[in-house]
């Protein structure tokens, strides 16, 4: 997980969390990211790059199934129900390689952002 718990975030930057999650997911899916915060379920293409990117968002940076779903336009029980979806996916090991480097690389932006951010960081 992130080096930040999540009750230490504020909400302006979890949404900016779940946004980058997304428009990563959307790159290597390629589909356009606003399709994945349509209110239409969409093409099976754009529902599993969406569920992917709200399982990301879960995961990789610890948002609850409510935030994620805030950030998503979805309830809660939907993300619920994409990250137990994507789960099961990750019994395939070509996917579960593409699961953990879409996470890793997550990861490692989003602390090379707040690192960059911090002056006491630089050197």
């Amino acid at each position: 997980m992130n080096n930040l718990e999540p009750a230490d975030v504020d909400p302006i930057d979890q949404a900016a969390l779940a946004r980058l999650a997304e428009v990563v997911v959307a790159a290597v899916a390629h589909v356009p990211a606003a399709s994945l915060r349509s209110p239409c379920r969409g093409r099976r293409p754009i529902a599993l790059a969406r569920q992917t990117a709200m399982y990301l968002a879960h995961v990789a940076f610890g948002l609850s199934f409510t935030r994620v779903g805030i950030c998503f336009g979805r309830d809660r029980t939907t993300v619920r129900h994409a990250c137990a979806l994507i789960e099961d996916r990750r019994d395939d090991p070509a996917r579960e390689f593409a699961l953990a480097a879409l996470e890793a690389g997550l990861l490692a932006l989003t602390g090379a952002l707040v690192t960059g951010a911090r002056p006491e960081a630089r050197s």
